[in-house]
């Protein structure tokens, strides 16, 4: 019990008073593991705290009493990669240099040059105007959550054939602005597909990359290197923007089955082709089947 003279500051909360012998009872930590998911490694936690000393008698205490910092103030590292190549096994130091909120994992602009750890139960992943150049195999190995990987703005020039493949629950993969001249393999439940302002190729296209992806709505190739239009498409394509590449030509069956004349493929209502050197007038058989002509040059 504390001495005559004594006195404890009390903090206001609402309609709970904090002190000393009820603090535990207003606020609940016990939960705070399922934040985050930091794998076989367990965050060090370090615990200041904000309330005034108490006042203990020397008799009754054998430790001295702590001070609290008159201005707590809390600093973030220097430099991402010194961080995370600390311990580059574990989510915990992508945690502290990046934003994790719930399954969400945000590392915008913080000069990463490579994918970073990743805690497993990550399903939307953000690390757009970075440095990463290149995508490896075993970045998102075992992160079988994944739903949307948004690496907007960085230097990709090379991806491992095998980074995407085993990401069953991807279904928005985003890539502008980067400098892929290939794509890898991709996984059939992908919606959503974004490559536009890169070095795409034909070549660096699969004859058949696009034909077991029976989810795919959204197709973005836009402002790259394409000589030809890829195909074949899935049925299930509402929108594909091909503007501003180098394509020339197109083959009959590239949108429309010609021996299925009364097929009609209302789902594909978007298709651009401007800023291409194609005059879309030579090729009336290839978009028969369209609700509506595709956008580009007919003269």
């Amino acid at each position: 019990m504390p001495r005559e003279g004594d006195s404890f500051e009390v903090l206001p909360l609402g309609n709970d008073v904090l002190n000393p012998d009820n603090y535990g009872e207003v606020i609940d930590l016990s939960n705070y593991e399922e934040l985050t998911d930091y794998g076989d490694q367990l965050p060090e936690v370090k615990v200041t705290s904000f309330a005034p000393a108490t006042r203990i008698s020397p008799a009754k205490s054998t430790t001295a009493p702590r001070t609290p910092s008159s201005n707590p103030t809390m600093t973030r590292p220097t430099t991402a990669r010194l961080l995370l190549s600390s311990q580059p096994n574990h989510g915990l130091p992508t945690c502290l240099v990046c934003v994790c909120l719930g399954s969400s994992v945000y590392c915008d602009d913080i000069d990463l040059e490579d994918i970073p750890p990743l805690p497993r139960r990550t399903a939307y992943l953000y690390a757009r105007f970075n440095r990463i150049s290149r995508i490896r195999a075993e970045d998102f190995e075992g992160l079988t959550k994944l739903k949307r990987i948004d690496l907007s703005s960085n230097l990709i020039s090379s991806i491992d054939n095998d980074a995407f493949r085993l990401l069953h629950a991807l279904q928005d993969l985003i890539l502008p602005e980067n400098q892929l001249e290939a794509l890898p393999v991709l996984p059939s439940g992908i919606e959503i597909l974004d490559v536009r302002q890169n070095r795409l190729r034909s070549s660096g296209i699969q004859p058949v990359a696009f034909r077991a992806m029976e989810k795919l709505q959204f197709l973005y190739l836009s402002d790259n290197l394409l000589d030809s239009i890829p195909g074949p498409l899935p049925l299930s394509l509402r929108s594909v923007h091909l503007q501003n590449n180098l394509i020339e030509t197109m083959q009959r069956d590239v949108f429309c089955d010609p021996e299925e004349h009364k097929h009609t493929r209302r789902q594909l209502e978007d298709i651009r082709l401007d800023g291409n050197p194609i005059n879309l007038s030579l090729f009336p058989s290839a978009y028969f089947c369209l609700p509506r002509l595709p956008i580009g040059r007919f003269t």
